[in-house]
């Protein structure tokens, strides 16, 4: 496994409310958190940055190599609920923090499976050469008029609503968040992002991307295009490579 993450600004913000982190197991299982904060620029940057320590800090100390695939969903889950309980107590008793909250999305790679727990629409793509799938499901308020059939996903792109989300780290005392495994075989990439890249880069275009650039390259590409684009968001993407 192999691991790249950068995370960017973009052109229009003051600060950068998305934090990243990555890393390995003993037996080299790689794990990769994104989180893209809201409520604030204070809040934002507080409640993505607190989130992804406490899901990095609980997945690193729970983590065991022979672990079964529930064990897995369990410990992930588990992260997330304790990075649920630690930005909701901020918010609500921390002053000029009230109302913050972030996405999250959590990915595992172990031997041949990838597992995947997320909240929000950040996104986990599963690339190969051939083809690419969206593995999340975006928890927002356009999300659910393209699964209605109301509007197409093209659609959703431009949609005044695209950035208003239904579910959230943070925000409530309780936190319910998706868990998805997939095949995970030599030579496929999951790439993890933020709304600040999705909103730009289609799924084409992203599959263009990782034909033409190796790892090392992309994440740098990556967020080169969103800029070229718009740049209206913090950027960030992390890869795994198996």
């Amino acid at each position: 496994m192999k691991l790249y993450a950068q995370s960017d600004i973009g052109l229009r913000r003051e600060s950068n409310q998305d934090f990243c982190m990555t890393g390995y197991f003993s037996d080299g299982a790689a794990w990769a958190i994104v989180c893209d904060g809201m409520g604030g620029a204070n809040g934002g940057s507080t409640a993505s940055r607190v989130a992804t320590e406490t899901i990095a800090e609980t997945l690193t100390g729970g983590y065991r190599e022979d672990m079964t695939r529930q064990e897995l969903c369990d410990l992930m889950k588990l992260a997330t609920d304790y990075a649920n309980n630690a930005v909701y107590e901020m918010a609500t008793h921390v002053p000029g923090l009230e109302g913050m909250g972030t996405t999250v999305v959590c990915v595992i790679a172990k031997d041949d499976r990838l597992h995947v727990v997320h909240a929000g629409d950040s996104r986990a793509y599963l690339c190969t050469e051939d083809s690419i799938r969206q593995i999340t499901t975006d928890h927002s308020i356009v999300q659910e008029l393209v699964t209605a059939g109301q509007i197409t996903r093209e659609q959703a792109r431009i949609h005044p609503n695209r950035n208003l989300i239904t579910r959230a780290l943070g925000t409530e005392p309780k936190l319910c968040t998706d868990y998805n495994t997939v095949e995970f075989k030599d030579g496929a990439k999951v790439i993890v992002c933020t709304d600040g890249m999705s909103n730009y880069i289609t799924d084409d275009s992203l599959l263009d991307f990782i034909r033409q650039n190796d790892c090392e390259q992309l994440t740098d590409k990556l967020i080169e295009k969103a800029k070229e684009l718009g740049g209206s968001d913090n950027i960030t993407v992390a890869i795994i490579s198996s």
